[in-house]
């Protein structure tokens, strides 16, 4: 896989499937970013033809800002013209991974396990909306919460937040000892002020 040294430089979607508590089934669509793994936006709905797989990614653009490129497998929604317009016009790539081989994928396609085995095959859902707000709920703590071995065990929130110090004082030239200090430091102030924040 290919080694990223910086947000946005590429993100992955997958769908995955499920089925409701009466027998109807539904999809739904995740957006990571690769860099540090963070779940940037998903949809739900009984179907996802491509022009909600933009709408989604346009939200998830509005958020985050613009990948370079998006690796996505070949499914109709991700090979047709009108996604195809959509990253021509707004200059992003997009990265086919090889019919076949979703380890290609891996990194969304690990996520998609987790999801699998703690959200979906955990709770039995009776409407697309418990689906939507249980998801966010999950995804919510997978990003703050879930520390990931090749992320240095953080989660994907405290890395992002680890990047941006690290971009932030180098600018400052500080010898890298002194920059992990700083950085340590802004992030224990972080942690004391969201525990001030939840006892209020």
């Amino acid at each position: 896989m290919q080694n990223l040294s910086s947000p946005n430089e590429q993100w992955a979607m997958d769908f995955m499937s499920d089925t409701l508590y009466g027998g109807r089934r539904y999809r739904i669509l995740n957006i990571m970013d690769e860099f540090n793994r963070e779940l940037i936006e998903f949809e739900v709905s009984n179907s996802l033809p491509s022009n909600k797989v933009i709408q989604a990614l346009q939200r998830a653009i509005d958020f985050r800002g613009k990948p370079k490129s998006i690796r996505v497998d070949n499914g109709p929604e991700f090979i047709s013209h009108k996604l195809e317009a959509y990253c021509y016009i707004h200059n992003i790539e997009l990265k086919f991974i090889q019919p076949g081989k979703p380890m290609q994928n891996s990194r969304v396609e690990r996520f998609n396990g987790s999801m699998r085995r703690e959200f979906f095959n955990a709770y039995i859902f009776s409407s697309l909306d418990e689906v939507r707000y249980m998801a966010k709920e999950w995804i919510d703590d997978y990003n703050h919460n879930r520390p990931h071995t090749v992320l240095n065990k953080l989660s994907p929130i405290e890395y992002l937040e680890q990047y941006n110090l690290e971009a932030n004082y180098s600018d400052l030239s500080c010898p890298k000892g002194v920059l992990e200090i700083l950085c340590q430091s802004d992030k224990i102030i972080r942690r004391i002020d969201n525990e001030r924040r939840n006892t209020i």
